[in-house]
């Protein structure tokens, strides 16, 4: 298949190995300018060199834009308010990323007048998904180049002479060999020996928390306040959301919390497995799900959990930016009014312990959950409650039908009377 005519491409950066060699390859094989664009969204330490490696590497110019805070408040804590976990574990961090980091990509595309945007995914995984519906959602007119789908390179350690053969600098090495995906929410860490399920990580792979066994002997407290939904205060300190989630990734770290190995189930159908280090998503996770817990009434949580699924689901497939989405978002949003109020966690070892909740929503009341005397709640009245809630139970007994798969005598109505 002969390959489309490209002027200008905007390139996704992270200086990581993948994109680092998509630079000379993009310049080699579509004779295009290249023009990079890096989204600080809280990796930290990789934003450093940027700018010369990536001119170095043939790009006419980069674009770095700092996202933590938009990342944090229209994403994140979008995030948090479903209450979305994919596959019971996976809390979404790269995932929740890129449509954010694509939509970027767009406008820059746009400000330079690009005809393209490329981005250095591979053909086995996710993140060509959402980055590409990102880039059908917000412009479909953009061309869209996936390197690793066309170049010969097939494994990370080609990736790895491809650089050293263009003099592009990396920090991968062939005994050094995680794939790892960083910002504000996460750590991610794939391939190499933990492409082998059996194989327990190794310690020294952690970057974000201590080991559980490592961790102080003595518990933590923090409590964390919410309005409608959103957090906004540690401690009493009101943070900035960036800021926040800055603080318990510190916290959470510290005492060995937000660790995930799992197998997870892929888009493009294979199982592969992941690492993650969330540790003040996990720790945020866990004080809205109890604050819920106060304000929400039971249909309603039960509800919102079976939508949490749904919202986890739409994200990991990359379709941040569609009509569902935002339907669910509608109703997420009409959950979160009561969703006011403090919470107190205790952190130790791996653990987060809850210690109290409090809101001026509560539906709880003491005078009626109480073991003790009271005279606000009838006891007499749950006769009746269980007569009617029962009733399709009896009515499945008196006409002979199976229970749990045993055969039923049938009934002698002659001698039936009424209660």
């Amino acid at each position: 298949m002969s390959k489309p005519k490209i002027k200008k491409v905007v390139v996704a950066y992270s200086g990581g190995l993948d994109t680092s060699v998509i630079v000379p390859w993009l310049r080699e094989n579509y004779d295009c300018e290249v023009v990079c664009f890096t989204a600080d969204v809280g990796q930290g330490e990789e934003m450093e060199g940027l700018e010369p490696k990536a001119l170095a590497s043939g790009a006419s110019q980069i674009f770095i834009r700092d996202l933590r805070e938009e990342l944090a408040s229209d994403y994140l804590f979008r995030l948090l308010r479903s209450g979305a976990i994919y596959e019971r574990k996976y809390l979404l961090g790269t995932s929740i990323a890129r449509p954010l980091i694509a939509k970027h990509q767009v406008d820059v595309a746009h400000l330079v007048g690009a005809d393209a945007v490329a981005h250095g995914a591979t053909g086995k995984g996710n993140d060509q998904v959402r980055f590409e519906l990102t880039f059908t959602a917000l412009d479909p007119r953009l061309k869209v180049i996936a390197p690793w789908r066309e170049w010969d390179i097939r494994s990370r350690e080609d990736a790895i002479n491809y650089a050293k053969a263009h003099n592009v600098p990396i920090k991968q090495t062939l005994k050094s060999i995680y794939s790892r995906d960083g910002n504000l929410w996460h750590l991610s860490h794939e391939g190499g020996p933990l492409e082998d399920p059996w194989c327990e990580p190794l310690e020294d792979m952690f970057q974000r928390t201590v080991s559980p066994e490592a961790a102080p002997n003595e518990p933590e407290y923090v409590e964390i306040e919410f309005e409608s939904g959103t957090p906004h205060t540690v401690n009493g300190e009101k943070l900035s959301p960036a800021k926040l989630v800055e603080k318990l990734n510190e916290l959470g770290g510290k005492h060995g919390i937000g660790r995930a190995d799992m197998v997870e189930g892929r888009l493009v159908g294979m199982k592969s497995r992941g690492v993650y280090e969330t540790p003040g998503g996990t720790i945020l996770l866990a004080a809205h799900r109890e604050l819920e817990s106060i304000v929400l009434d039971r249909d309603t949580l039960h509800y919102k959990d079976e939508v949490s699924l749904k919202y986890a689901e739409l994200v990991y497939y990359g379709m941040w930016f569609s009509p569902l989405r935002e339907a669910l978002d509608a109703f997420v949003d009409s959950t979160q009014g009561p969703v006011t109020g403090v919470v107190r966690l205790k952190l130790y070892k791996g653990n987060i312990i809850p210690a109290g909740r409090k809101s001026p929503f509560s539906l709880y009341r003491e005078d009626l959950a109480t073991f003790g005397e009271e005279d606000v709640y009838d006891q007499t009245h749950a006769d009746g409650f269980i007569r009617l809630y029962g009733l399709p139970l009896k009515v499945r007994a008196l006409n002979g039908l199976p229970v749990s798969g045993l055969e039923m005598p049938r009934p002698d109505y002659t001698r039936f009377k009424r209660d």
